[in-house]
């Protein structure tokens, strides 16, 4: 199999806290501490000659309404040539705990000004990943009237925008038949080492870089 990213590449991580994971703001190299780091650190082992360049720009709490205010910072400016976004859990938290509620229509339109940015100053490609949430504790299961909307948008701008696309929510929920959702998420939302694990795995199979 051979992976679909070349020499040289450079591949920007977007999102929020579950792609931030902790990462060192100061430092522009830090990958954190979950999928991003994972995926990046198994890539450059199995294809050191390729000389990847792996980017983490996610933040903790952040909404596509957000990543469109840094975009030119922390995506154009960067100039990469694969760029990865997992937005959206926080665009449909926000409803439960702030009531501070993103519609479907403003989410798709936040995310269509990112993807369309990067189509039009960028020659890059683009992986696009479902936001996801786990049934722990129990009251995530009132967020999917709200979520699964959301996902919806991200399949179909995967299709328009020539993406790939992970489906991180089925990934987890199929995980969760295996094993408790707790193990791989404890609040539903933040994966655990093996979480992130099972997350970097998939990343990697999205870009051919695994069987």
């Amino acid at each position: 199999m051979e992976p679909l990213l070349k020499q040289g590449d450079t591949v920007l991580f977007q999102g929020d806290s579950v792609t931030d994971a902790g990462r060192d703001y100061n430092n522009p190299y830090h990958l954190g501490s979950g999928y991003a780091l994972m995926a990046a650190a198994w890539f450059q082992a199995l294809y050191p000659a390729r000389a990847v360049h792996f980017l983490n720009r996610g933040i903790s709490g952040h909404r596509t309404i957000d990543l469109t205010l840094r975009w030119q910072k922390d995506c154009l400016d960067l100039h990469p040539t694969w760029v990865s976004i997992l937005i959206g859990i926080n665009d449909t938290w926000r409803a439960f705990d702030q009531n501070d509620r993103t519609p479907v229509e403003a989410y798709e339109a936040n995310y269509r000004q990112l993807l369309d940015s990067v189509k039009a100053k960028l020659d890059a490609r683009l992986i696009l990943c479902e936001p996801f949430a786990l049934p722990v504790p129990p009251d995530r299961k009132d967020w999917r009237a709200d979520l699964d909307p959301k996902i919806a948008v991200v399949h179909k701008l995967a299709q328009e925008y020539g993406a790939l696309l992970i489906p991180f929510d089925t990934i987890f929920a199929e995980a969760a038949t295996q094993w408790d959702a707790a193990f791989w998420a404890a609040d539903g939302v933040h994966p655990s080492e093996a979480g992130h694990a099972l997350m970097a795995q998939h990343w990697l199979r999205a870009v051919q870089a695994i069987a």
